[in-house]
């Protein structure tokens, strides 16, 4: 009898056993199994010409909500006006119910951002845009009542000097679909701003000229969802509507404002209208492929600002260990570029800035003191010819230069055009290298060099910003010929600031 009860006891406490371990699974079975697919979907709503438009936006709005998915609107500021102006309550209320972002002031009339923007420097650049852009963003935070969460360029019209203005007015997120930058089709951080930008996935969700290639789509959603999830960071499909392509058989800006027509609004044509069929079978295509999408468990559709709690980053407001910074020195070589850590990615800025303050308290003698990161510094506005040949810098002087380049971070926010070392000008590449170079001499010896030696170095990380091109430019709104070489190299200079964001 003792024994049944003790082989009773045994497989009561076995079970138990076996039960905590099976309530203990789901968390770290969440953590290491494949995981999930993430659908941003977004509305570049924009069209405020053809008043169909309206009533498609709240059609779209009320469906997903219906569906208890929440999108994205990015809403031109102008739009934004004319639903006030025409009493759409209704239409302003369905897309409440989501969340809004910003798509400029006027959209497609001229001069359009990246026209405008594409002769300025960094600093006039950032003030031209907050000057023309920012009344349309107050429009649309008045008319919804709550502010735009994220921000996209109207067609391909991009240009770099937007992101400090974004930050301004406190947007995180930039939110859009066009080949400028990318970081290999996956969510990156560029200029301190989380881009869900260049993804590539959801582009070829889109539908064709009928609206008849909904089979495809969901076929080339379904091997993109088990790509994903056979991976534990899942991954991220970015796709994007216009409420008035339900209606329209042409794009209403493609009507009056291509290749540089700026006609004034007296001028201005309404485009012509899809037959109720027609709509209907795009409307279709869209809640079809919605409802399919929806139906896998692994999908979680998430708005603009949700992607920023899905990508924080954990780079910021943390404090860096004597080892840690011997480790980001050490991945340090002639090829700039970001760093991928166990915990956190680093972008070549938030480098410079952590080795310089490294350094710099070693001047100073305060090296107890806790290094962190609060905010990344902006690429240079300009840089000076390359380095040919190596040089070598004296220990004073070199220390010399690191106290001024931190003065110049702290009330910059900007790595440096050009470091100085006395009359001798180097690019802030050579510099980081150098830099990373006594970074590690002073840790791993604890020792000072007599000299440091500066050598020719190259920004690797500009390869993930487009070389202007034609293609770059193939928005039809631009005028015939439109390039911007000037503001494109702007752009690659920003390549200091460019990292990949991590779930």
């Amino acid at each position: 009898m003792k024994s049944k009860q003790g082989f009773w006891k045994v497989l009561g406490c076995a079970v138990l056993a076996v039960v905590f371990v099976l309530l203990a699974v789901p968390a770290q079975a969440q953590f290491n199994s494949p995981g999930k697919v993430y659908v941003l979907i977004w509305f570049d709503t924009e069209d405020y010409i053809l008043p169909q438009s309206d009533d498609a936006a709240k059609r779209l709005a009320a469906f997903l909500t219906q569906q208890g998915i929440q999108a994205t609107f990015k809403v031109v500021g102008e739009k934004a006006r004319v639903l006030d102006k025409r009493g759409r309550r209704d239409v302003i209320g369905a897309l409440s119910q989501h969340e809004i972002g910003y798509h400029t002031n006027y959209h497609s009339q001229h001069p359009t951002v990246a026209e405008y923007e594409s002769t300025l420097d960094w600093e006039t650049g950032a003030e031209e845009f907050d000057r023309r852009e920012r009344s349309g963003y107050d429009a649309v935070r008045r008319v919804f009542g709550k502010a735009p969460t994220c921000y996209g360029q109207p067609g391909s019209s991009w240009a770099p000097q937007v992101f400090p203005i974004l930050l301004k007015w406190g947007i995180h997120v930039y939110l859009d679909e066009v080949s400028q930058v990318g970081l290999k089709g996956r969510p990156f951080w560029y200029d301190g701003v989380l881009n869900i930008f260049n993804t590539q996935e959801g582009e070829q969700l889109r539908p064709n000229n009928d609206w008849s290639n909904l089979s495809e789509a969901e076929a080339k959603f379904q091997d993109f969802y088990f790509r994903m999830t056979s991976k534990r960071e899942g991954g991220v499909i970015s796709l994007y509507f216009h409420p008035c392509e339900f209606v329209h058989k042409e794009f209403w800006d493609g009507v009056n404002f291509a290749n540089g027509a700026n006609p004034p609004r007296s001028e201005w044509k309404v485009p012509p209208t899809k037959s109720p069929a027609e709509s209907e079978k795009a409307f279709k295509y869209f809640e079809d492929l919605v409802t399919f999408m929806k139906s896998f468990p692994k999908v979680q559709f998430i708005t603009a600002s949700q992607a920023l709690q899905l990508f924080p980053d954990r780079a910021q407001k943390r404090v860096y260990s004597i080892p840690e910074i011997t480790n980001i020195a050490s991945q340090v070589d002639t090829g700039v570029t970001f760093q991928v850590h166990d915990e956190y990615n680093l972008s070549a800025g938030e480098v410079f800035l952590l080795l310089n303050k490294y350094v710099a308290s070693v001047v100073r003698k305060t090296v107890g003191e806790p290094i962190f990161l609060d905010g990344p510094p902006y690429g240079p506005s300009s840089s000076p010819a390359g380095l040919k040949e190596k040089i070598e810098v004296p220990w004073d002087q070199f220390t010399r230069t690191v106290l001024d380049v931190a003065d110049e971070l702290q009330k910059t926010d900007q790595i440096p055009n050009a470091v100085w070392f006395g009359s001798q000008a180097v690019p802030p590449e050579s510099y980081l290298v150098a830099l990373a170079h006594a970074t590690g001499t002073l840790t791993l010896k604890g020792e000072r060099p007599d000299s440091v030696t500066v050598a020719p170095a190259q920004l690797a990380a500009a390869q993930y910003v487009a070389d202007d091109s034609p293609s770059l430019w193939g928005w039809v709104i631009f005028p015939r010929g439109f390039d911007a070489p000037q503001m494109m190299s702007l752009a690659k200079l920003q390549a200091w600031t460019i990292k990949p964001a991590r779930p």
